[in-house]
């Protein structure tokens, strides 16, 4: 993610903000620009000022008044929500217990994750502009039933378990499942992952182009899962899958790989908003070292230079986490097939595989195929 600075007084302020320390102005985040926008009352609205000042009135999304929301949409426009929170279909009940505080943490990681989406310019539709557009549900378990919310997938809805923006609740469940890395972030970019294999992949001509990459999706899921979650990942799974979760079926592998694509490419963008150069002493054949001078949300930028530079640069983020004693930030190997499935996601993103319109974003036609389904994550 880029960083960003006061309009105002240019100091530098970051994306989750809504007030300057320096100027005290109040800042909003405006999508059409990816700017943070100073802001000042003006009537019933709020008007930019600064480098960015114009006529324009704002107001936040309807969501800032529970302090989980900083977006902006026009105060003249029909929204009250913002591009993502227009996206919700169930949010927590405040009154309760410490859901506000959840809720705030579950919307930081929604809003990254559009950040990403919006860069890379890819479709997005709400349930009201279309049956199976994009729609999240936040959801605590019912103290009265023993069944518990399940994270998961099902025809563009995606539920997320409440419990999983608990930092405690979250590593106690990464641990009893093996995982390396679990996060709020994670399971945001893992399931939207699902709604695009049915956007880009089945509703947009590249089924077959997809299952010569990442197998035959017509096995059954139900099956697969079973048989993942009794006999454990397959052999050497590493050398073919980015994590042994995705070796169990096809969609999983597909939503894990866009997964780690939206992690490496925002990241790396990270790192060139902040000039990051990675050039270690001992590393004579210059595997480790990178300059990250190139936008990593670009059509134009090659799959082999962002994964030659993402092993540089995770293996730096590795390196100082270890100085800290944390966990690794990136606990993964990218083996030469991995970066392979890498690069057709890269190109799934950007057009070059499918027949989707990319002048339109609109889906075509639903056939009648299997969906990528329901993921249940305990």
């Amino acid at each position: 993610m880029k960083l960003f600075s006061c309009p105002s007084c240019r100091h530098v302020v970051f994306f989750e903000n809504v007030v300057c320390e320096r100027c005290n102005h109040a800042l909003g985040y405006e999508a059409g620009s990816n700017q943070m926008l100073a802001l000042e009352h003006a009537d019933a609205a709020w008007r930019s000022v600064g480098d960015r000042a114009d006529d324009r009135p704002w107001r936040y999304c309807a969501n800032y008044e529970h302090g989980v929301c900083n977006w902006l949409v026009p105060a003249d426009g029909p929204d009250a929500f913002c591009q993502t929170c227009r996206h919700n279909l169930t949010v927590p009940n405040v009154a309760e217990g410490n859901n506000l505080a959840l809720w705030q943490k579950m919307e930081v990681a929604k809003r990254r994750l559009f950040y990403s989406l919006l860069r890379l310019d890819l479709p997005l539709q709400t349930r009201v502009e279309h049956p199976e557009g994009l729609g999240f549900q936040f959801l605590s378990n019912d103290p009265n039933s023993a069944q518990h919310v399940m994270t998961g997938h099902d025809d563009g809805l995606i539920t997320i378990a409440l419990a999983e923006a608990d930092d405690a609740e979250r590593e106690i469940r990464r641990t009893s499942m093996g995982e390396p890395y679990r996060t709020l972030l994670g399971h945001f970019r893992h399931e939207v992952g699902h709604w695009y294999w049915d956007r880009l992949v089945r509703d947009g001509g590249a089924l077959e182009q997809c299952r010569a990459v990442f197998g035959d999706d017509s096995q059954d899921y139900d099956q697969a899962l079973q048989a993942h979650y009794a006999n454990g990942p397959k052999p050497g799974w590493q050398n073919e899958f980015v994590s042994h979760y995705a070796a169990a079926h096809p969609w999983e592998d597909f939503a894990e790989t866009w997964a780690h694509y939206l992690h490496i490419t925002d990241t790396l963008d990270t790192g060139r908003s902040w000039g990051f150069k990675v050039d270690p002493r001992v590393d004579r054949e210059d595997l480790l070292t990178a300059e990250i001078d190139f936008n990593a949300f670009s059509a134009k930028t090659p799959i082999r230079e962002i994964s030659e530079s993402w092993l540089a640069l995770s293996s730096a983020l590795n390196a100082l986490n270890r100085s800290m004693g944390l966990a690794d930030a990136y606990p993964f190997v990218l083996s030469e097939p991995v970066i392979a499935k890498l690069g057709f996601i890269h190109d799934l993103v950007h057009g070059r595989v499918g027949t989707a319109s990319e002048s339109t974003g609109e889906a075509t036609a639903v056939p009648q195929q299997q969906t990528a389904p329901e993921r249940l994550s305990a």
